[in-house]
């Protein structure tokens, strides 16, 4: 199965902005892009934005036949895991 995905989104500057989620070896690997920039940011950590729109990507791909459920778990099961975090970090 296809394991890239890509979306673009508009920053608060009104630039496009790339996201790229690629599975590798059993972990996935999230990369940007400004439209200004020249390379890619790679990270270790994604943001919670993308996250999550990660996640609602790969629901929808599911829906399509376009995804394995274990990959939509996998996001789930991560946001949970980050929010808690924040959670814990905010107390």
């Amino acid at each position: 199965m296809h394991n890239r995905h890509v979306w673009i989104v508009r920053t608060q500057e009104g630039l496009k902005r790339e996201v790229r989620v690629i599975k590798t070896g059993g972990s996935w690997r999230f990369q940007s892009k400004c439209a200004d920039e020249e390379g890619w940011t790679y990270y270790e950590d994604p943001l919670m934005a993308d996250l999550e729109e990660f996640r609602e990507v790969l629901f929808r791909k599911y829906q399509r036949r376009r995804a394995a459920y274990e990959d939509v778990v996998w996001a789930e099961q991560e946001l949970v895991r980050r929010r808690e975090l924040l959670r814990d970090f905010e107390k």
